[in-house]
């Protein structure tokens, strides 16, 4: 099949390559435009397009697809059906009928749940048991289309947003190629009134790790803001990282470090922290992390 493919971030690199593998013609890969990155804030490309140039793909990345120029581009392709994931620009109705076959969304969540830009976290900050890959039918709204496919898995306890990130990339892969295959037997299905919600972006003032909380929101707040941006708490005044945790037993004042496998205590209950990282070093293992920080009874955090 002739396929568009619209992706931006590491998340939608496997999709491409599924694509690639599965043997569909990519008439063109389309990605946000270089951003400034890294001490010399030199324009660093997407982790799409330097995928789609390693595969000699062509690579088109528009500011904006609203002009008619960027439009006429974008239809000369004649693609059947563009693939789109985590692209990052709204698509204008003259651009979602440009394929013959319409444009599909490979969306991280179960829609209605988590429309919107974050619904990976979101759903593990939320507590979420479950969640999911759709392929949806695109439309104006954001994430409103009907959905051709979908797919749950389960929320591990300690799964973090990075690890689940992953799976979910893979995850979208397959299906995307299932959908494919199944396009013209597939029956779209309208997304239901209720049940949805909307997963905002994040914002970095969410990080600061507030240890009054009862310890279930402590430890969805580590591992749903793993690896970015980083939950954080201070000690003597440094700022530390926790990127991995789990619920542990034991009690304390808030912040109190109970024990020297740092346990920590919460407003109720307490968590064990599995990751950490301090200021300008790389993340660890709370083993090694507290070698170079030892942590125990009598410290506080925060």
């Amino acid at each position: 099949m002739r396929v568009i493919f619209m992706g931006t971030p590491e998340f939608s690199v496997p999709v491409l390559d599924a694509l690639v593998a599965g043997g569909h013609e990519i008439a063109a890969v389309y990605c946000q435009p270089p951003r400034p990155a890294g001490r010399g804030k030199k324009d660093r490309p997407s982790p799409v397009q330097a995928r789609a140039e390693a595969l000699g793909l062509p690579v088109r990345h528009p500011v904006s697809l609203k002009g008619a120029e960027a439009q006429a581009e974008f239809a000369a392709f004649g693609a059947e059906v563009a693939v789109v994931v985590a692209y990052g620009l709204i698509l204008p109705q003259v651009v979602l009928d440009a394929p013959a076959r319409g444009c599909l969304n490979i969306h991280a969540s179960l829609l209605p749940r988590w429309r919107g830009a974050a619904p990976i976290h979101r759903a593990i900050l939320s507590g979420d048991a479950a969640t999911g890959i759709c392929i949806m039918q695109m439309e104006a709204g954001l994430d409103t289309g009907p959905v051709l496919l979908r797919q749950a898995v389960a929320i591990g306890a300690e799964e973090t947003t990075g690890e689940l990130h992953d799976r979910l990339s893979a995850l979208g892969a397959d299906l995307i190629g299932v959908a494919l295959a199944r396009l013209d037997d597939l029956v779209p299905e309208p997304q239901p009134e209720a049940g949805v919600t909307y997963a905002q972006k994040i914002d970095k003032a969410e990080a600061a790790l507030d240890w009054t909380r009862p310890a279930a929101e402590v430890d969805r707040l580590i591992r749903g803001l793993s690896p970015f941006p980083g939950a954080w708490t201070t000690h003597q005044g440094e700022r530390i990282k926790l990127l991995g945790a789990r619920l542990a037993a034991g009690a304390g004042a808030p912040g109190a470090v109970l024990d020297t496998g740092f346990t920590v205590a919460c407003g109720s209950g307490a968590v064990q922290v599995t990751r950490a990282q301090r200021a300008g070093r790389g993340a660890q293992e709370a083993e090694s992390f507290l070698r170079g920080l030892p942590l125990g009874p009598g410290d506080v955090l925060g």
